[in-house]
């Protein structure tokens, strides 16, 4: 099971209706989702940078989620970077992921 967002309705509605969570350099919103599977997607302005760094933060952040992340189901993510993420380094971004969806976590079980 392919588990990306692509269309941009689909980026539209979980900004729209999706709970934001926040660190210092990444904003996670989720949505519930009808479907057993979760769906992530990753959002980088092109104010971050050049099309390399973009796509390196981007490569690194899908990396983290697929090993580290225990992503919960039935429900739709965007992973949205904000203007100091591309300096990062793995470490620093896996831990901001992590803490995340920790945060997301905590609010779900309460």
């Amino acid at each position: 099971m392919d588990h990306r967002l692509r269309k941009n309705s689909e980026f539209n509605y979980i900004y729209k209706k999706g709970e934001k969570f926040y660190t210092e350099n990444f904003v996670l919103f989720a949505v519930k989702s009808k479907y057993q599977n979760y769906r992530i997607g990753f959002s980088i302005s092109k104010k971050l940078g050049k099309a390399n760094k973009r796509n390196l933060l981007k490569r690194r952040m899908r990396e983290i989620c697929r090993l580290y992340v225990n992503i919960p189901s039935f429900c739709n993510y965007v992973v949205l970077a904000k203007e100091n993420a591309t300096s990062l380094e793995f470490i620093e971004i896996k831990n901001e992921l992590l803490t995340l969806f920790e945060k997301y976590e905590r609010k779900k079980n309460v």
